[in-house]
């Protein structure tokens, strides 16, 4: 009845929500709406709060079309009120729904956007919290000592406005990063700055998030049974305030820590309770997560046929949402679990889709490439053409004043003609340079368009062109002592090191290896980025029984590089399919591009049988009763009938799969 009498400000009641938006927002939901009328009548100040917390919540909700709505009416809010506070708040929530359509690139924009405007604010929780989202921004795209530098920017921002929230949120932060960067120990002690900061709060959500930290910390550091102790110590505080999506994460994360232990049981338990979970709050993303682990529990337990069901039904989730790169990333999950299971043949399909996925992904973002290229030749050549326009108009005007000079002093006309005569010479000379850099951007960007802008070997669209202009090597048949050969190569765990390392390591990984490449083959081999992590050479001229040689110098040559990146050294191996070219099964000769299939089955046999080895075609049976389909089809039947001829060479008995070494 006091509380009716005298209701709290709108302020007041608001800031109250906040907390249950984060880790509750069912509950958060409908209390939103009962204040939304006043809210917008509210003024300034509050009805900016009301429109960013109704934001926040419904994105947590994957409400994101609705989210994305009340973000930008926040923000032209603020620029109408010429208010660059309410503008940031409004950039930095709207970049979490970009982010979470899956377009990293433009909701990193706006976070940097919303820091530089919050860093003139006086509201310290809007620059403390923009200043982690910028370190977390630059941590997804690998620039770790910028995004170290932001996260401890926001840690120092916190410890002087003297609010332990804001303190828990930084030190927090500040911990996960370092647990990116390897760096356990400082992650522990910030850790533990942040369970110091915690005890001023009551907010079991945020004690949640600090335990789910420590268990990420724990398990890197082989500290198992910390680890699920602090998993399960988030799960009962989740479960205490009913955080129903913090609740299926942390589920997820016990299955996941189980299927690693190889404890299949546990793991298939927790999987089914998140699914559950995920269905009570109607979260398709958290069910299909659950589903790949149920089905991972499955084929850990030899229960192939329900395992390979249920994580296809996840599968065909991320492939009906357009997920793409999740869709990746669990198709290689997948085929890892088959193979352990020792289910080959599958993994390989796997494999295989897992790569012509990460095929188009590239192929994308290459293009993306060249039209950002084709964009600015066609800015410059605006621009050039502008200067000529403006400059022709100059010479119109010059030359109407020089009538009208010419009708009142007839003496300076000589003087006139000799200055248009200059004027247009040096025109003349201005538009044939213009013109020569206009063919000089013409050859450059021809160039460009024939190379991968990241390692500058050639693409795929030029090798297809190459080989096009070859058509008549394909219709003989390979003979004699010398062949052409076609060698592909893919990046083993490649995935491993993007994930561990970030995207810049990845980049640099593929850079050394194609100068790797470049000093193995000679200058006549044509080096191809064929996609990804995967690399092509073509070998026109090479002895036949030189093809295993060339081979084991791959095998040999791309592990002994040593990849300095951020005080950290990297080595990695590779899995290699090759075969003489052109191939003529039973006097038929067969295409170059179902010569690269081929090798790229055979490639994929190499990944199937352990990695870091070559497996060649070397023939073909003459009447083997399988037909050149089935071959393709299923490779290593075909080998195991005799219907085709392998060779095998191994990389080295002790390979670094990957090494990663303090510089």
């Amino acid at each position: 009845m006091a509380f009716a009498d005298a209701p709290l400000p709108l302020s007041q009641r608001l800031a109250a929500i906040q907390d249950l938006s984060r880790f509750t927002p069912l509950r958060a939901l409908p209390q939103l709406a009962r204040l939304e009328q006043e809210s917008r009548a509210a003024p300034l100040a509050e009805k900016a709060a009301f429109l960013d917390l109704s934001c926040k919540t419904h994105n947590i909700l994957g409400h994101q079309e609705l989210a994305n709505k009340l973000c930008d009416e926040l923000i032209a809010l603020g620029q109408q009120h010429a208010d660059n506070t309410i503008i940031a708040r409004g950039l930095l929530a709207k970049g979490y729904v970009v982010f979470a359509m899956n377009d990293l690139s433009q909701a990193h924009q706006m976070v940097w956007q919303a820091e530089k405007l919050a860093a003139g604010s006086r509201d310290m929780d809007l620059r403390v919290r923009s200043t982690i989202s910028s370190g977390e921004s630059f941590a997804e795209e690998g620039n770790f000592p910028m995004a170290l530098t932001k996260m401890q920017a926001a840690a120092t921002l916190a410890r002087q406005s003297g609010d332990p929230m804001l303190a828990t949120i930084a030190f927090n932060a500040l911990a996960y990063l370092y647990n990116q960067m390897r760096e356990h120990e400082k992650g522990f002690d910030a850790l533990k700055e942040a369970y110091g900061a915690a005890e001023g709060i009551d907010s079991p959500g945020r004690l949640a998030t600090l335990k789910t930290t420590e268990y990420a910390l724990s398990i890197e550091t082989g500290q198992v049974q910390r680890g699920l102790k602090a998993l399960q110590s988030a799960l009962e505080l989740e479960r205490k305030i009913g955080a129903g999506p913090m609740i299926a994460t942390a589920l997820v994360n016990l299955s996941d820590c189980y299927l690693k232990l190889k404890d299949y049981r546990n793991a298939l338990s927790y999987a089914q309770q998140a699914l559950e979970q995920a269905r009570l709050i109607n979260k398709e993303s958290s069910m299909a997560t659950a589903r790949t682990n149920i089905g991972e529990a499955y084929l850990g337990m030899g229960r192939m046929a329900e395992g390979k069901k249920t994580i296809e039904e996840a599968l065909a989730w991320y492939e009906k949402q357009g997920d793409k790169p999740s869709l990746q990333a669990f198709l290689s999950e997948y085929g890892d679990a088959l193979e352990r299971a020792g289910d080959l043949p599958g993994a390989l399909r796997a494999y295989h889709r897992e790569r012509a996925l990460s095929n188009e992904l590239f192929e994308k973002r290459r293009q993306k490439v060249v039209m950002e290229l084709q964009e600015k030749y066609e800015a410059d050549k605006r621009q050039r053409q502008i200067e000529l326009l403006r400059q022709e108009n100059q010479v119109k005007s010059t030359e109407i004043d020089n009538r009208r000079l010419q009708q009142r002093v007839w003496w300076l006309l000589a003087l006139v003609f000799a200055l248009s005569s200059v004027i247009v010479y040096f025109l003349y000379r201005k538009v044939r340079q213009a013109n020569a850099r206009l063919e000089e951007k013409n050859l450059e960007l021809k160039q460009q368009s024939a190379r991968d802008p990241l390692t500058a070997l050639y693409n795929r669209r030029h090798f297809q062109e190459f080989m096009r202009g070859r058509q008549e090597i394909a219709q003989t048949g390979a003979s004699g002592d010398m062949v052409s050969a076609l060698y592909l190569m893919d990046v083993d765990h490649f995935k491993h090191i993007n994930d561990t390392y970030g995207h810049g390591a990845g980049d640099a990984v593929l850079r050394e290896i194609a100068e790797a490449l470049r000093e193995i083959l000679r200058e006549t081999d044509m080096i191809v980025r064929w996609g990804g992590e995967e690399f092509l050479a073509f070998l026109p001229a090479v002895p036949r029984n030189r093809l295993d040689d060339v081979a084991r110098r791959l095998l040999a040559g791309i592990p002994a590089r040593s990849i300095a990146y951020q005080g950290i050294q990297l080595s990695v191996n590779v899995s290699i399919g090759f075969a003489p070219f052109p191939l003529a099964p039973g006097g038929k000769p067969m295409s170059w591009e179902r010569a690269v299939n081929l090798v790229d089955m055979a490639l994929y046999l190499a990944k199937g049988h352990g990695r870091n080895r070559a497996y060649g075609v070397q023939g073909f049976a003459g009447d083997s009763g399988m037909s050149m389909e089935e071959i393709e089809q299923d490779i290593e039947a075909a080998w195991r009938a005799g219907s085709i001829e392998l060779s095998i060479v191994q990389g080295s008995s002790n390979p670094p799969q990957l090494q990663a070494v303090p510089a």
